[in-house]
């Protein structure tokens, strides 16, 4: 049965209610009012009367006010609380799934606060709680107190992969069956894991005529990366979204092994669309080089994509040794490789003779040079060739009656040279077909077409490690591709001609895929021996791996090995990250090729869908108190109307003024103020506060780390009389100030040096934070790790930080310093913003085009002041100085005095820049500039 989601904190005050008809009986009886006589007594005695006067009864409508106002102020003592988490007056245990997959990050916070705030709802109804995380391993579910289950909710995270509902039904029945009276609370993401809709058509089944209470968002708010194809002149990732949900355009971000971004894409879904595509459109050089993808603005693990070796598109150069009359379409060798490998690759056609020709290409830095029938090189192409494939190239090459006549040694294995037909091929009467591949191959598991047939080939020596270099033979066992590493690099040679004047294989499927699986080997430098060859016998362990917020980290202790060619989605043992070694890393992501966000049906549960809301507890007490007050005041002007007293005092008003009129209209309003009714005040400012109204200073964050706060004091001390000494500007004394309580808009600067040890600020923090950003403020967060930043571009335990805190914040798209940007040129002339550390990057906000839309833009700050700084160069540790001006840290640099001048330099450029804005962007100071530089 429903009850009113009323409590109270001191009910036993409610026994005082008892006393209301007491109250009422004293209240029933009023005496007369005196009457005023005048003198003299004579008359006095004419108005005397015989009967005996009683007591006048109270008014009916008086006497209900007046018990009234004893119930508001008996019920305001007794602390009402509303709190509509409390839905049920049962003492059923309270049983709770909480969808906890990477779709679930985007609003996290909001599903903890709001499973918080129910589990502190059972407790106060004296219930028990059962936990369940949907994307996490089924476990037993074991009924707790609301205290364990808050400390075991605590520990829940968002994990970087869809969630197998399914897996916990067995655990769920096991506590329905031990408790059938359970209350199901499920906080949904709303989008189907692995499982599609079989946990909502079990849990149907197990609760049967049971409601279970559905929390959901309205529409699933998640965006996520459904894959990556590099094909063509460009890189195009597809973007997927649960349904239409408001969130129609948005930025990918294309970023490399060192977590630096590369380029930017822009991506809009048409409407009521699922799905859409971003675009890269950048050189192939740059393609390559990019290692993850991700959604800016969407912190979870399906917003990233990661690329590895498979992803990237190789630069495939081609020379041809025929005449001039044999480049001809179908005649050409290289026509059919040029159509088998141009959706997977970049063609590259070298011009010329074939010495010309391989120059051009391998100074174009091609990634596989494959020679179709070319013979004899001489030797300058031999050692260029030579070197290029000691250095890590791959050398692809195609036989014919030139190569069958040639001699140079860039081939695998010793050919047979003359002694049989054309030269040392041989010819085959009946063609002969293809013998599966063996394990060791890499076309292991490629389909062999009935139609094959080889009616020529070139031939090998027999050797003892044939066997190891052969790829794939004939029925008969001779080898029809062979291959030998060579250096970092590797020689492959097809025994038959690339057209098909030897044989069918270049019109079929076959073809495509062996040439592909070939090019994907280029520039893999791990191992290329038979054994290793074979991905499904070669394990790779994690390296890196996302959490459910999409930041890399170090692998947890479940993670475990995944084959070389794994291509599934990530999963609980497997999360999305890098395996192997950084030079030949294999990519794990939470969706793969195909995989869309599909949104869960609730048909088949008899649901209560409420939205993922957090409900608000309301003290009643200040609201009680209140009206109480406002009926005492009209209990009070009645009181004076029935004595005749209510004109007296109005004429007595009209005497005062307006004085008193204003004066009652603030003590009745005065009884409205609240903790509940006057959110929007602010406190008192304090003196610090007060004095920074007077005086500009600048400001910099307290962490709690008395160490770090006594350097950032002493640091923009350093900074401030600097300033005070080389410009105009006179700053007061820097001060340290709590976001969420201190007033932040008398500080055109804030320096906040990241802590990764302290918890994240508040939610109040947060939001003053975003304000001051969009108000025009600048804030300058200093990761302080440039000099312990890791070489396989891991992020830092405090860039780590950053990022979580950064979610919170309607930050602008950011890029590095650009060479040209104000910042560079407000005082001092600056390549670099060097601090104790001179390493690190510098990053502000990347301005957007002057024709793009304005209405929905980030916050930024005015006059084109970037509203964030973010460094990791330890700027404050730069600055500080002691009482006599000495530095108090030494900078890490070959020229500590230079350094030290340039970061003082940088900090005197960043205040200019806050306080000064686009100024020196202004083309009138361009010739002052350059007569300045004498140029």
């Amino acid at each position: 049965m429903l009850g009113l989601p009323l409590t109270f904190a001191a009910p036993l005050v409610l026994i005082a209610l008892a006393a209301l008809p007491a109250i009422w009986l004293l209240l029933r009886i009023t005496p007369p009012q005196p009457r005023r006589v005048d003198f003299p007594p004579l008359r006095i005695m004419t108005d005397l009367r015989p009967e005996q006067e009683m007591p006048a009864r109270t008014p009916w409508w008086l006497l209900l006010l007046r018990l009234l106002v004893a119930t508001l102020l008996i019920l305001a003592a007794a602390g009402p609380i509303w709190n509509p988490l409390t839905e049920s007056n049962s003492r059923a245990p309270l049983l709770m799934l909480i969808d906890n997959g990477f779709a679930a990050a985007h609003d996290w916070r909001d599903r903890m606060s709001i499973a918080s705030g129910r589990i502190e709802a059972a407790e106060r109804d004296g219930r028990v709680v059962a936990l369940a995380a949907t994307a996490g391993d089924a476990q037993d579910l074991q009924p707790m107190s609301p205290g364990t289950a808050l400390e075991r909710l605590r520990s829940f995270k968002p994990l970087p992969h869809l969630p197998n509902r399914q897996a916990h039904l067995d655990s769920i029945r096991r506590f329905l069956e031990a408790a059938p009276d359970a209350e199901i609370v499920w906080i949904s993401d709303g989008v189907a894991g692995v499982d599609g809709q079989n946990f909502v058509n079990g849990l149907s089944s197990l609760t049967k005529d049971r409601s279970v209470i559905v929390l959901k968002p309205e529409r699933s708010p998640a965006l996520a990366v459904a894959e990556a194809a590099n094909a063509g002149g460009q890189l195009t990732t597809t973007i997927v979204r649960t349904e239409a949900n408001g969130r129609d355009s948005g930025i990918a971000r294309a970023l490399d092994l060192k977590n630096l971004p590369l380029a930017d894409a822009r991506f809009s879904f048409a409407p009521n669309a699922t799905e859409t595509t971003a675009t890269f459109d950048v050189p192939t050089e740059i393609r390559n080089d990019i290692a993850r993808i991700e959604i800016l603005g969407e912190s979870s693990a399906g917003a990233v994509t990661l690329l590895d070796e498979r992803g990237k598109r190789r630069r495939v150069g081609l020379v041809f040794g025929g005449t001039a009359d044999q480049a001809q379409p179908l005649l050409s060798p290289v026509y059919y490789i040029e159509k088998a490998l141009t959706p997977y690759a970049e063609i590259r056609q070298g011009h010329g003779g074939v010495t010309d020709a391989i120059d051009q290409l391998i100074d174009e830095q091609v990634s596989v040079l494959v020679l179709a029938d070319v013979g004899g090189l001489d030797r300058e192409a031999s050692a260029k060739v030579s070197s290029f494939v000691e250095h890590g190239g791959l050398l692809l090459r195609f036989a014919g009656s030139r190569l069958a006549a040639g001699n140079d040694d860039l081939v695998p294995v010793h050919l047979r040279r003359g002694g049989r037909t054309l030269g040392g091929t041989l010819s085959w009467d009946t063609p002969k077909t293809f013998a599966p591949f063996t394990r060791e191959s890499p076309f292991f598991g490629l389909a062999i077409p009935d139609e094959i047939g080889i009616r020529r080939q070139i031939l090998a020596e027999p050797e003892g490690d044939l066997p190891a270099k052969t790829w794939a033979s004939l029925a008969d066992g001779t080898p029809i591709v062979t291959a030998d590493k060579r250096g970092e690099g590797l020689i492959v040679l097809f025994h038959v001609t690339a057209d098909t004047t030897w044989s069918n294989l270049p019109l079929s499927g076959l073809f495509v895929d062996m040439l592909r699986r070939i090019t994907a080997l280029a520039g893999s430098p791990g191992d290329t021996t038979a054994e290793a060859r074979n991905a499904e016998n070669q394990t790779v362990a994690p390296r890196l791996t996302l959490d459910g917020f999409g930041v890399f980290s170090s692998p947890p202790a479940t993670a475990r090995a995944v084959a070389r060619n794994y291509a599934d989605r990530a999963s609980g043992e497997h999360p999305p990250g890098f395996y192997g070694p950084v030079d030949s890393s294999l990519a794990v992501n939470a969706l793969v090729s195909g995989d869309r966000l599909a949104p869960l049906d609730y048909s088949a549960l008899q649901a209560r869908i409420a939205p993922l809301t957090e409900a608000k507890t309301i003290d009643l007490r200040a609201p009680l108190f209140s009206l109480a007050l406002v009926l005492l005041l009209l209990d009070t002007l009645a009181s004076l109307w029935l004595s005749g007293q209510l004109g007296n005092l109005f004429g007595r008003m009209r005497r005062v003024g307006a004085g008193a009129a204003i004066l009652l209209a603030a003590i009745f309003f005065a009884g409205f103020s609240s903790d509940g009714y006057a959110q929007n005040e602010r406190a008192p400012l304090s003196q610090d506060a007060q004095a920074s109204a007077l005086v500009t200073r600048l400001a910099y964050v307290i962490t709690g780390d008395e160490q770090i706060d006594q350097t950032s004091k002493a640091g923009l001390m350093g900074l401030s009389q600097v300033l005070s000494m080389r410009t105009a500007f006179q700053p007061g004394d820097p001060i340290g100030i709590d976001p969420a309580r201190d007033e932040l808009a008398f500080y055109p600067l804030l320096y906040w040096p990241i802590v990764a040890s302290r918890p994240l600020p508040s939610d109040a923090a947060i939001r003053r934070l975003d304000a001051f950003m969009k108000g025009g403020g600048t804030v300058i967060f200093d990761t302080r790790d440039a000099f312990s930043t890791r070489p396989d571009g891991a992020v830092s335990a405090e860039g780590q930080y950053l990022r979580r805190m950064l979610t919170g914040l309607d930050i602008p798209e950011l890029e590095p310093v650009p060479a040209d940007h104000v910042l560079t040129k407000t005082f001092y002339i600056l390549d670099d913003f060097p601090g104790r550390y001179a390493t690190g990057q510098t990053w502000v906000e990347a301005l957007p085009p002057p024709t793009e839309d304005t209405a929905n833009r980030p916050a930024r700050s005015g006059d084109g002041v970037s509203p964030i700084i973010i460094t990791s160069n330890d700027l404050a540790a730069a600055w500080a100085v002691g009482a006599r001006g000495e530095a108090l840290f030494p900078v890490v640099g070959s020229d500590q005095q230079r350094q030290r001048e340039l970061s003082f330099r940088s900090g005197i450029n960043i205040v200019m820049y806050a306080l000064t804005g686009n100024y020196k962007a202004d083309q009138v100071h361009v010739p002052a500039l350059l007569e300045r530089l004498g140029q």
